[in-house]
């Protein structure tokens, strides 16, 4: 029998490799970079995937999960759906708009510790979060529930 070898090191073999290891100087800027490139991509194979299967407009999810074993591994998972999706955290979402084939962006809510610190640190918040903190404090308040069940035409006497 045949043994599978491979040449690349796992996901598994990286992560214990990064927990021991010193931490390398990288700007914020310069992880964010790499990190968007492959979202971006993955959030348009996504669509392209899934617009065949929806009739006109479509929502995409993007989940974040930590793995469990790997704790500073996160994943990113892609999830299209017809109806707009219950505000959770760790979760960014988007609404496909068929016919003109465009992508808006509707929020991301970061995990519940940050959601948390960011709450309780509001006066704080660096300038540049000011967009995630609004994101935040609506999740926290249900506006952005409310604004789901809105897209959804769940609000009595009210659609999308």
């Amino acid at each position: 029998m045949r043994s599978l070898k491979h040449d690349r090191p796992t996901v598994g073999q990286i992560s214990s490799d990064l927990l021991v290891k010193e931490p390398e100087e990288r700007s914020v800027q310069e992880l964010t970079s790499a990190m968007m490139k492959d979202y971006v991509k993955n959030l348009f194979e996504c669509i392209d995937r899934e617009k065949s299967n929806y009739q006109g407009d479509f929502y995409v999810v993007v989940i974040a999960k930590k793995e469990r074993l790997m704790q500073n591994v996160i994943r990113n998972y892609f999830v299209a759906r017809a109806s707009c999706p219950t505000p959770d955290y760790d979760q960014a979402v988007y609404k496909y708009h068929a016919k003109d084939e465009a992508l808006e962006y509707l929020w991301v809510i970061p995990d519940k510790q940050m959601c948390i610190l960011m709450l309780a640190n509001a006066a704080t918040v660096d300038p540049s979060d000011y967009e995630l903190l609004k994101m935040v404090q609506d999740f926290a308040d249900e506006t952005l529930f409310r604004k789901a069940l809105l897209l959804n035409g769940e609000l009595e006497g009210q659609t999308s």
